[in-house]
Parts: C-alpha cells; structure tokens; sequence
C-alpha cells in the first residue's frame, strides 16, 4: 500500500502564503488536495495528473493556488497564496495507485490518502 504523507500546515495571517507538500513512499498517477472545514465536507482543492500536464483548480482558489508534481521524488505540492480565511481546513493529499479515465475532480477515484495536515488562517 503506497502511504502519503503532507507537511507544511500551520498558522497564516490573511493574506499570506503556505506550501503545502505530500511524500508518496512510491509514485503515484493523478493526485490531488482535498480539504474539510469543521462542519462541511470535503471539497476537492486541486488536483495534477500522472505527468503534471493537466490540473484542475476548484473556483474558490483558482489564481491563488497551484499544484505541482516531482516524480523523481514522488511529491506533490501546493502552493497557496493570497490566503483567506475560509481557506482554514484541514487540508488532505489524495492520489490513485492506477491509471484511470476519471475526470481529475473525480473523488470517489482516489484511493490513497493521506492524514491530514491544519491551516489555519487568521483575520
């Protein structure tokens, strides 16, 4: 089982900008970032396919965030800036261990994930 782990989470002020990183023991096809606010649920994020070519970016974040993939390392990053503070989540990496015709924003086919990493930010 390939395990997924994210690094990077923490305290912003509004405005300000977080990294966001995810090491796969091995390396994964599509991969993306997921996030759930207390009370909410998960939302899709971003999310980068095998060789990083296609992405998508959900509404609320596009031109803000950007994921990006290293295969030589089996990593997958997000970066976030202009931070708000309906951003504040726990933010997850998710990624498939095949090959799937799903579109990228497909969350039912994703089936490794990661635990889970806190952003927090503040007005």
């Amino acid at each position: 089982q390939i395990q997924l782990v994210e690094s990077g989470g923490g305290l912003v002020q509004t405005g300000g900008s977080l990294t966001l990183a995810c090491a796969a023991s091995e390396r994964t096809k599509a991969a993306g970032w997921f996030r759930q606010a207390p009370g909410k649920e998960r939302e899709i994020v971003a999310a980068i396919n095998w060789n990083g070519v296609h992405t998508y970016y959900a509404n609320s974040v596009k031109g803000r965030f950007a994921i990006s993939r290293d295969n030589a390392k089996n990593t997958v990053s997000l970066r976030m800036t202009n931070l708000k503070v309906e951003d504040t989540a726990v933010y997850f990496c998710a990624a498939r261990s095949v090959l799937l015709p799903d579109a990228l924003d497909q969350t039912s086919a994703y089936d490794l994930w990661g635990q889970g990493t806190q952003v927090t930010v503040s007005s």
